[in-house]
């Protein structure tokens, strides 16, 4: 066995408000601790969005009665509240900018919008864009024109990552993060709803250059997007994995296959999350994993209400056995042993603000 830090996932979708049934804050966070997560950064297109003192409320007490593990929650960036989202922030965790086709009502086409919440939202406290393709060189460059840090959500092709590492060679205050899913699906593996993903799965050529380019890839981070089996095979299929459960074991049999080392995944999903997102640490809290272990991924032995997987069926090594959190056994050989209200907001009373000069990173 042994022992490593808790996991921090920056960018997790938890459900609620407004779509429990699909997850909410008690069967997303049994999930994060089965995966050897402890700490969760949940996305704000819920319904209703989080984007004003109201809705930060009713999200951050509905994880308050039921979230197992950490957490904190971003604000949505809309076209209506740069200057009450940036009086928000020391309740958040940052602020989420939805510039290119996504899940929910936020997407933001008006650059001077963008402008306008770079302009406001405080210095010391991240942006993070969910851009695709030419939207990324946008926000790089509205990062540089404001003189400020700009988190880029998971990037999945070649070109955005080879643009991503060009702007850190210039020195350019930007960090990233990859999804498991595409580090380890492309658009063949999946067909019909149950691929259905923003940004979508890609071809071998874009998922080899992610793995060509891991140097610069700062987070490993889940996008856990869960849906229902019945909306994913109906005929509208809304975009969107569950990942919680999945992404250390996939990332472990990279380890076990000599493609990762366990200090990539260390530093990518403990290390740079927490100085990125300006995290305090949490005392007495740790995972164990069998690295080794043989075991397959299907949904019957998930937490996530969603109930399926894109990985049913895979064949992988390494497990969670045990999650500590905060001196308490959370988590042990598949029983979750933390209660609901257990978790804690760590924006509550944290006084830490994120790294300023994010490209040393």
């Amino acid at each position: 066995m042994l022992r490593l830090p808790g996991l921090i996932d920056p960018h997790v979708h938890m459900r609620e408000p407004g779509a429990a049934h699909k997850e909410d804050w008690d069967s997303g966070t049994q999930a994060a601790l089965a995966g050897g997560s402890t700490i969760l950064l949940a996305m704000p297109n819920t319904t209703p969005p989080v984007t004003d003192s109201t809705t930060l409320d009713l999200a951050l007490d509905c994880a308050r009665a039921k979230a197992r593990c950490d957490y904190a929650q971003f604000l949505g960036a809309g076209p209506d509240n740069p200057t009450s989202a940036a009086e928000l922030a020391p309740r958040a965790t940052g602020l989420k900018m939805y510039l290119d086709q996504t899940f929910g009502p936020l997407r933001l086409d008006d650059m001077t919008l963008w402008m306008e919440h770079f302009d406001h939202w405080p210095t010391h406290l991240p942006i993070v864009a969910h851009a695709e393709g030419r939207s990324i060189a946008a926000v790089i460059l509205l990062a540089q024109l404001f003189d400020r840090p700009v988190h880029i959500a998971h990037v999945a092709r070649r070109e955005e990552i080879l643009l991503i590492r060009a702007a850190k060679e210039k020195g350019l205050k930007v960090t990233c993060e990859v999804a498991p899913h595409h580090l380890f699906l492309c658009a063949a593996d999946l067909s019909g709803g149950r691929g259905e993903v923003r940004p979508r799965l890609a071809a071998p050529e874009d998922q080899q250059a992610l793995w060509d380019n891991l140097d610069i890839i700062d987070c490993f981070a889940t996008d856990h997007a869960p849906h229902t089996a019945a909306e994913k095979d109906g005929p509208n299929p809304p975009p969107g994995f569950p990942g919680l459960e999945t992404a250390l074991p996939l990332l472990l049999t990279a380890v076990y296959e000599g493609r990762l080392s366990l200090e990539d995944v260390l530093m990518r999903c403990h290390t740079n999350p927490r100085c990125i997102f300006g995290l305090p640490e949490q005392p007495d809290t740790w995972i164990e994993i069998d690295p080794d272990a043989p075991w397959t991924i299907t949904a019957a032995q998930t937490f996530t209400r969603c109930a399926w997987t894109p990985f049913e069926g895979r064949p992988v090594r390494g497990k969670v056995t045990r999650v500590v959190l905060r001196g308490q056994v959370a988590y042990e050989h598949g029983k979750i042993l933390a209660p609901a209200g257990f978790g804690r907001d760590v924006r509550s009373n944290s006084t830490q603000k994120p790294n300023p000069n994010l490209n040393q990173l």
